[in-house]
């Protein structure tokens, strides 16, 4: 069992910059593919970022591209979300979540996202002036 835990949320200006962090204690991350995501008032989850198990693959959703970074510690068990020039409509609740059964990231980004093994409980992200 891995319990995944977020932090760093919160309320930040348009253009302000944020980093998430994911804590995953006593579970090697890095026998693990792991992403970030997102779900907004009355829309579904979707799939910010994923990262292969190897970090060999990384697939980003094209609302975030250039401004969003994911990254992993695996000596800590740690990941990182670091979110650069935010804007009003990133505003959204934020989780971390892991699988190890992962062909491909995009997949796990998208049509897997119902299935993923392990997911954090959130932590909200407000963008607002």
């Amino acid at each position: 069992q891995v319990q995944l835990a977020e932090s760093g949320g919160g309320l930040v200006q348009p253009g302000g910059s944020l980093r998430l962090s994911c804590a995953a204690p006593g579970s090697p991350l890095d026998y693990y593919s792991i992403g970030w995501f997102r779900q907004a008032p009355g829309k579904e989850r979707e799939g910010v970022v994923c990262l292969s198990r190897r970090s060999d693959s990384t697939w980003y959703a094209d609302s975030v591209k250039g401004r969003f970074t994911i990254s992993r510690d695996n000596a800590k068990n740690m990941m990182y979300l670091q979110m650069n020039d935010l804007k009003p409509e990133d505003t959204a609740v934020y989780y971390c979540a892991a699988d190890i059964f992962v062909k491909n990231v995009r997949d796990m980004c998208n049509i897997h996202i119902p299935n993923l093994d392990y997911w954090g409980q959130g932590t909200q992200v407000t963008v607002s002036s």
